[in-house]
């Protein structure tokens, strides 16, 4: 699931209930349930962070808003809007964090953007995710609101997710060794006014990119076309600029209640490392994970992990959406290639994530609003993954969206 229009994920078609089914009142009073238990457990934060998190998963399902099929779209057939959505959602996100960051506080809490080291690791594991991202069938957000959503086929792309994120974690020492240049951060370059002109200047080029690619192969920019019946911002499909402000929104929350930008990933390596260690396997013992923060982490539990709530929040946020748009219907038959698509590209997601410092979320859209370059490292290089898996997807059965030409 991923970012593209209603005209190419069919998984968006609107139904139209004629009564408003139990469902979705239940999974309601389940998150305000659990909203509440995290509030007294671990602090009022915590409890917003998950309904940031729902949020978001309502957002994601509701506007299709992902990364995996824009590019995809972009790569096999030159239709650019989900990489224009993409770039509108940046610009925001940006004009938002860098002030923030500049400040360094807000409200009482300490802000710290996601910056991470430039270099070799961050060009493979962005390119190793890149592959992961088509085979599997999403990237990080897209895999845990696709599997809210009903999808099966991505319960096992999450499956596979969690086992390379964690195996990953055992051969950080190696990855440390390759060539890098220190964390470097436009906005601690150049300040928070020109970081940002430098920025929205890098975006507003893609933009213009994508707008001459589409108009090169069609003759003009391909009109989308939302189905207009019953309540759209109940039941969607959103349009993607919708979903751009939700995504902003929910990436400045996080910022201001968690102190850093969202991230899903981290979390899956901590899932991983907890069942890992419950099988006998010495976690601890693991460089990563011998340091006092990630010990802490694998020691405590995961309701006090700022991602991991965030990242249950998404798969209940979009079960809500599916239940209220009537589209959760699971489908159990999923073909042996398809499988084995998902189980080979979770587990490169999950590698590649760790070894990039981050995902599509962490490393792309929350290390490029943060100014970092790392983030502008890994767009590049998780594109051409992207680009070669694309053209691997047909290999395990899979599709790849193509429009015919207007005629003359």
């Amino acid at each position: 699931m991923s970012l593209a229009s209603a005209a190419v994920s069919p998984s968006i078609e609107a139904t139209s209930p004629r009564s408003f089914p139990a469902g979705p009142l239940l999974v309601a009073a389940a998150i305000g349930w659990a909203a509440w238990a995290l509030h007294g457990a671990f602090g009022w934060r915590m409890g917003a962070l998950f309904l940031v998190g729902t949020g978001a998963g309502v957002v994601l399902y509701h506007a299709a808003f992902g990364f995996t099929s824009a590019w995809r779209v972009f790569i096999a057939d030159g239709r650019g809007e989900g990489l224009r959505a993409q770039m509108l959602l940046l610009a925001l996100t940006s004009g938002v964090f860098f002030p923030l960051l500049a400040q360094g506080q807000a409200f009482g809490t300490t802000l710290n953007g996601s910056v991470q080291p430039v270099g070799v690791p961050v060009v493979i594991g962005a390119f190793m995710f890149g592959i992961g991202m088509q085979l599997g069938g999403g990237c990080a957000s897209g895999t845990l609101f696709s599997v809210g959503g009903g999808s099966t086929r991505m319960i096992v792309t999450l499956a596979a997710f969690i086992a390379g994120s964690v195996l990953a974690t055992a051969h950080t020492a190696f990855w440390a060794t390759l060539p890098s240049f220190p964390a470097t951060s436009l906005v601690k370059l150049y300040g928070p006014v020109a970081a940002l002109a430098i920025s929205l200047a890098a975006f507003g080029a893609i933009f213009i990119a994508t707008v001459i690619v589409e108009r090169r192969r069609f003759g003009r920019l391909m009109p989308v076309e939302l189905p207009s019946r019953g309540a759209r911002w109940l039941r969607g499909p959103w349009p993607l600029t919708a979903g751009a402000v939700g995504l902003m929104l929910v990436n400045v929350a996080t910022l201001l209640l968690a102190g850093r930008p969202w991230g899903i990933t981290s979390a899956f390596a901590l899932w991983g490392a907890k069942i890992g260690r419950g099988l006998g396997v010495s976690i601890e013992s693991w460089p990563y994970w011998s340091t006092p923060s990630q010990l802490a982490a694998l020691n405590g539990s995961v309701f006090r992990d700022v991602a991991s709530v965030m990242d249950g929040g998404i798969v209940v946020g979009a079960l809500l959406a599916a239940l209220l748009a009537g589209r959760f219907k699971p489908q159990w038959s999923v073909p042996l290639r398809s499988l084995a698509a998902a189980v080979i590209g979770g587990l490169l997601l999950g590698y590649g994530a760790r070894v990039a410092y981050g995902c599509n979320i962490g490393a792309y859209f929350s290390g490029i609003s943060s100014g970092s370059l790392h983030g502008w490292l890994w767009l590049p290089a998780a594109f051409a993954g992207n680009t070669i898996g694309t053209y691997l997807r047909p290999t395990f059965g899979l599709g790849v969206e193509r429009t015919a030409l207007p005629k003359c």
